[in-house]
């Protein structure tokens, strides 16, 4: 099965509204972020909160890029042995940290759009893209290993893998630091301002 078929869309769902919520992913989550400027309301203590629940966010996804080798091998390591999707419970944390530091109402109703719509087709379609790519794998992986929420109690083996900068620097993690960075930046000057 060739892995660059996944990046043309022939294996994503066939069905329109699926579809096109994949592909609206970022999309989306970029009107997220720039509705929070707008409409935010913050104080210096949601900011302080926000960026505390960002920070932990980000860690979670540095810590998961650093162990993802993008469709190359079923990833295992790291949070991976932990949850299914760490990537998407960092971007949870960083969207608390959002609507928290905003304070807005709106951001919230927005939030919740983009979490309880959005990212249940994205894992949806990660987890079938995941079960073509690595069949006999995966389904072993998914019977120890939760979908979403951390377990500590995982019962999948350890791998001896380590954190690799260069799959941090592949997966191009960096855009998320220096995003939520200008974010917070935005914020705090719409704050003192």
């Amino acid at each position: 099965m060739h892995v660059w078929k996944y990046w043309r869309w022939e294996t994503m769902p066939e069905h329109g509204l699926l579809r096109t919520i994949y592909r609206w992913r970022v999309r989306v989550t970029l009107i997220f972020v720039i509705l929070a400027v707008v409409l935010a309301e913050p104080k210096l203590w949601t900011i302080l909160a926000g960026v505390g629940l960002t920070v932990i966010g980000l860690l979670f996804r540095t810590w998961a890029s650093g162990h993802l080798e993008k469709e190359k091998k079923l990833t295992t390591s790291g949070p991976y042995r932990y949850m299914r999707n760490p990537l998407y419970f960092g971007n949870l944390l960083i969207g608390l940290g959002i609507v928290i530091g905003c304070q807005s109402w709106w951001i919230l109703g927005c939030a919740f759009v983009v979490f309880g719509i959005f990212y249940p087709a994205i894992i949806l379609a990660e987890k079938k893209k995941m079960e073509e790519l690595f069949p006999e794998e995966y389904a072993q992986y998914k019977r120890h290993v939760p979908l979403f929420f951390p377990s500590y109690f995982s019962t999948f083996p350890r791998q001896k893998l380590q954190f690799k900068g260069s799959f941090f620097k592949n997966n191009r993690e960096s855009r998320a630091i220096i995003g939520s960075a200008i974010f917070w930046l935005i914020l705090t000057a719409k704050l003192i301002f």
